[in-house]
């Protein structure tokens, strides 16, 4: 089953699974947009989950696989300078430096390829921009035995479960790690803040 067909399908019930349990820490990362307007991709928005939580200054791009998803979240973004836009986020349909900011909750370990997917956020980022990431990543060398046996399944069907952040970052030199700390489950998830140079 490909991503969009699977995130078709959930699009229903994900606020239910997600929603509760992941809603603090994406409030503490969007604490970090600065207060100057400016133009924001929330890349990955899925079903808007973060609009409710995003300071009303800025212009906001949310990009989405699935036109299931952008329908639940453009209510979300009433209230907001929000546009809806479909697209894959390893292939952006936007010019380089067209935002100043990025927002990439839950999307990195979901892609296929989330080498593609970062680069193409520090393509599209003007320097001097953040990033803004919460997800769940595996350290260099962790074993996770449990994860790594479960993956290859579960990253048909919704997410993987294999991701090194530290590998995917190595691959996208325009961008350094400012800032990184446990979020959830054990440490599994992280909140971490990038800067374009």
């Amino acid at each position: 089953m490909t991503l969009k067909k699977t995130y078709t399908l959930i699009a229903p019930v994900y606020d239910a699974a997600i929603d509760r349990a992941t809603r603090e820490a994406r409030r503490r990362s969007v604490a970090y947009l600065p207060q100057v307007p400016a133009r924001v991709l929330i890349d990955g928005v899925g079903t808007g989950l973060d609009l409710p939580l995003l300071p009303r200054q800025h212009h906001y791009v949310g990009l989405d696989l699935t036109a299931a998803m952008l329908e639940r979240a453009r209510p979300r973004g009433q209230g907001l300078d929000f546009q809806a836009v479909r697209g894959d986020a390893q292939h952006l349909p936007f010019a380089d430096a067209t935002f100043d900011h990025a927002v990439l909750h839950l999307i990195l370990a979901v892609v296929p390829n989330p080498h593609a997917c970062l680069a193409e956020i520090a393509r599209v980022l003007r320097p001097g921009g953040t990033v803004l990431v919460f997800d769940k990543f595996l350290k260099r060398g962790q074993p996770a035995l449990l994860r790594r046996l479960a993956n290859p399944l579960v990253r048909r069907l919704a997410t993987r479960l294999d991701v090194v952040f530290e590998d995917v970052l190595a691959q996208t030199p325009s961008l350094h790690l400012a800032h990184d700390q446990p979020a959830l489950a054990g440490g599994w998830f992280r909140l971490i803040r990038l800067n374009r140079v």
